[in-house]
C-alpha cells in the first residue's frame, strides 16, 4: 500500500480492556508528554492512533477485528445476507453463531461483547489522543483542526453503536472517572449529529486516503439521516439528499471489483477505508480464510500455496439467486465445482466427497462441508499471507448514489430514485425495471453491496429484519439493538440492559 497509517507504539501503550468502568488508559510509558506532541509532525504521529484503532484487536476475552470475527461475524449472520452454520464440530462455539442467526442472542454472546468493545476501545483511544492534543503546546487554530479530524472518528465509532445497541453512555472527557450511565437513543443520535455538523467545516476538503475529510463525515452524516426514521423515529430523507449532494470528487469504477482488488488505494469509488499491509505488522484482516474450505487453497495455488482456511461463513440460501447470470456482482460469491490446479480435477475432501460449494444448505446445525456459497468479493491469490493486504472498504460513493436513489423513492420522486439506481445497476450488467419500487430497491442494495458489513442496517430500515426467514422466525421489534454486554453491567451498575433482554 502507497499510504500506511503508523504510529509511534511507545507513546501510545493503550490497556486493551475497555470498559464502561473508568477510562483507564496509560498515554505514555517511555516519553513525558511535555517532551512530545508539540510540533504539527508529532502530532500527526499521535493522531495516527485513531487510525490504528480502527483496526481493532484481540484479547483473551473478545475478537474485535471490523474485517473478520466478530464485528464484522455479528452483523452479518444476523442480517438476510449470511451465516455460520455449524459443520459437524466446527463453528458451534457455545451456540453463539446459532443464536445470531436466529435472533435470539443474549447479553452473553460473545460477538455482542466483541463489537461493544471494538467501538469503546476506539473511543477511549481517540479520547486519550484529544487530551494528549489539548496539553501540547499548538496553537489553538492548529488544535482545532486536529480535534475535527479525531471528534470525526470518535462520531463514527458512536454511530456503530448507534446502530448496534442504541442506548449507550456518550463518553468524551479522559479525565473523567466516574461511572456513565446509558444516554437514550435519541441522545446518541442527537450527539453525533451535532458533532459531525460542527466539525465538517473544519476537516480538510477534497481526497485523502483513509482519513477523515469533509466528505467522509458527510457520508456518515448522511448514512444517520438515512437510517434515522429505523433510528429514533423521524424521517429525514430530504436531509440525506442534501447532504449527499455535497459529496464531490468521486466517480464509480467501470469495473466493479477495482474497488476490491489487493491495491486498492486507487479506487476513484472508496471514499473510506481502513488501511492494511502486513509489511506493516497490521492485524485482523483474514476474512478468506474464514469462509473457504479447508482444501480450497489448491484451487488458488498448485502447490496449495494460501493460507489456512476454516470453512465457515457463508451465504444464506437463496442469496445467491437473488442475481441474474449476467450480473457482474455475482462474482462475490463462490459457488460450484472447486478445480484443483494441480490435478487439473474437482478437489476431493477428506469425506471423499467432491468439494462443490452449493446454494443449499441442508442442515443449519450439522451443514456438509462443501454447503454454503463463499465469500469470494476481495481478490483472492496465491502467496498471500494470512493477514490480507487489501483495504478494507467502509464507504464507496455507491453508497451515495443509492441513498440519494432510496430517499428519492421514498419522496415519491420516481424518476429521480430510477435514474440514481440505473448509474449503479447498469455498471453490473442489469437494467432496472421501469418502476421501482421498495422491494426491488431492497434486493438491490443485498447485491451491490453483498458482504460490506451493511445488510443488516438494511433490513431493520426496511422493515424486513423483523419478519420470518431461513432459520429465523419472527423477531421482536425490541432485538433491532442487541443487549448491552452482560459482562460490562456487571463491571458498572450504572448500565442498564436495553429493553426485552
Amino acid at each position: 500500500m502507497k499510504f500506511k497509517i503508523k504510529i509511534v507504539s511507545m507513546l501510545l501503550v493503550f490497556v486493551l480492556l475497555f470498559s464502561c468502568t473508568k477510562l483507564e488508559e496509560t498515554l505514555y510509558s517511555q516519553v513525558d508528554s511535555n517532551d512530545y506532541g508539540n510540533t504539527p509532525a508529532e502530532v500527526e504521529t499521535i493522531v495516527g492512533g485513531a487510525y490504528t484503532s480502527l483496526r481493532g484487536f484481540r484479547d483473551e476475552l473478545s475478537n474485535s477485528y471490523p474485517t473478520s470475527e466478530y464485528v464484522f461475524f455479528l452483523n452479518e449472520v444476523t442480517s438476510d445476507e449470511a451465516t455460520i452454520p455449524t459443520r459437524g464440530t466446527d463453528w458451534f462455539d457455545g451456540g453463539s453463531y446459532q443464536e445470531a442467526q436466529r435472533h435470539q442472542y443474549s447479553p452473553n454472546n460473545p460477538m455482542i461483547l466483541s463489537a461493544w468493545r471494538y467501538c469503546y476501545q476506539g473511543i477511549a483511544s481517540v479520547n486519550g489522543i484529544i487530551f494528549q492534543v489539548d496539553n501540547s503546546k499548538l496553537s489553538d487554530n492548529a488544535k482545532a483542526t486536529i480535534f475535527a479530524e479525531l471528534r470525526a472518528v470518535r462520531a463514527y465509532y458512536y454511530y456503530l453503536l448507534l446502530d448496534m445497541y442504541g442506548n449507550v453512555p456518550i463518553v468524551t472527557d479522559f479525565e473523567d472517572t466516574e461511572l456513565p450511565t446509558n444516554s437514550s437513543r435519541a441522545d446518541v443520535f442527537k450527539f453525533i449529529e451535532e458533532e459531525l455538523t460542527t466539525i465538517i467545516p473544519l476537516l480538510p476538503d477534497g481526497i485523502l486516503y483513509g482519513r477523515f475529510t469533509q466528505n467522509v463525515a458527510n457520508t456518515l452524516l448522511a448514512r444517520l439521516y438515512l437510517n434515522s426514521e429505523a433510528f429514533v423515529g423521524i424521517q429525514r430523507w430530504q436531509d440525506c439528499i442534501n447532504v449527499c449532494e455535497r459529496i464531490d470528487g468521486y466517480s464509480l469504477e467501470p469495473d466493479y471489483f477495482a474497488n476490491f482488488v489487493t491495491e486498492n488505494q486507487a479506487s476513484t469509488e472508496n471514499i473510506f477505508v481502513i488501511p492494511y499491509d502486513h509489511k506493516e505488522g497490521t492485524v485482523g484482516n483474514y476474512l478468506h480464510s474464514m469462509t473457504f474450505h479447508y482444501l480450497h487453497r489448491f484451487t488458488v495455488s498448485a502447490t496449495g500455496d494460501y493460507p489456512w482456511c476454516a470453512n465457515g461463513i457463508s451465504a444464506q440460501p437463496g442469496v445467491y439467486s437473488k442475481f441474474d447470470d449476467n450480473d457482474k456482482r455475482k462474482a462475490a460469491m463462490l459457488e460450484g465445482e472447486q478445480i484443483n490446479l494441480n490435478t487439473g480435477s474437482v478437489v476431493v475432501m477428506d469425506t471423499g466427497a467432491p468439494l462443490n460449494y452449493t446454494e443449499e444448505i441442508s442442515n443449519f446445525t450439522d451443514a456438509k462441508q462443501n454447503e454454503g456459497v463463499r465469500l469470494n468479493k476481495y481478490e483472492v491469490k496465491a502467496g498471500e499471507n494470512w493477514e490480507r493486504d487489501h483495504d478494507w472498504v467502509v464507504m464507496r460513493y455507491a453508497e451515495v448514489l443509492m441513498m440519494q436513489a432510496e430517499c428519492h423513492l421514498r419522496l415519491g420522486n420516481l424518476g429521480l430514485a430510477r435514474t440514481f439506481v440505473s448509474v449503479v445497476s447498469e455498471r453490473a450488467g442489469i437494467n432496472p425495471p421501469t418502476d421501482i419500487t421498495l422491494e426491488y430497491l431492497n434486493d438491490e442494495l443485498l447485491r451491490e453491496f453483498i458482504f460490506e458489513g451493511q445488510r443488516r442496517t438494511t433490513n431493520i430500515r426496511f422493515g424486513t429484519y423483523f419478519q420470518p426467514w431461513w432459520e429465523k422466525g419472527a423477531t421482536p421489534l425490541t432485538h433491532g439493538i442487541f443487549p448491552i454486554p452482560q459482562s460490562e453491567i456487571e463491571k458498572n451498575p450504572n448500565l442498564k440492559q436495553n429493553p426485552g433482554y
